[in-house]
C-alpha cells in the first residue's frame, strides 16, 4: 500500500491507465501537453497520486487525455489508515 509523508494512502493514480487506453505514450502526452517528457514519464510511472499537482497540469492531462479529473484518481476502500 502506498505511503505519503508516512501515511497509508488509499488513492491510485491512474495516468499510465488511461494513455493506454488512448494508445498514447509519454512523448505524444508531451508534445500535446506542452509538458516536458521527463515529468510526464515519472507521472505516468506513478502508482499513487503525485504528492503535489498543480491544477493546471491536471487540467493539462484531462483535455489531452479527454477525461475528468477522477478518471485519473480512484479510491480504493480499505487501503489505508482506518
Amino acid at each position: 500500500m502506498p505511503r505519503v509523508l508516512g501515511v497509508l494512502v488509499p488513492i491510485k493514480w491512474r495516468l499510465a491507465v488511461l494513455m493506454a487506453d488512448r494508445e498514447m505514450d509519454y512523448k505524444e502526452l508531451a508534445k500535446v501537453t506542452g509538458m516536458h517528457p521527463v515529468t510526464i514519464s515519472k507521472h505516468k510511472n506513478m502508482r499513487t497520486m503525485p504528492s503535489r499537482l498543480e491544477d493546471s497540469t491536471l487540467e493539462k492531462y484531462c483535455k489531452a487525455l479527454s477525461c475528468q479529473p477522477g478518471d485519473l484518481l480512484v479510491y480504493v476502500p480499505g487501503e489505508g489508515n482506518t
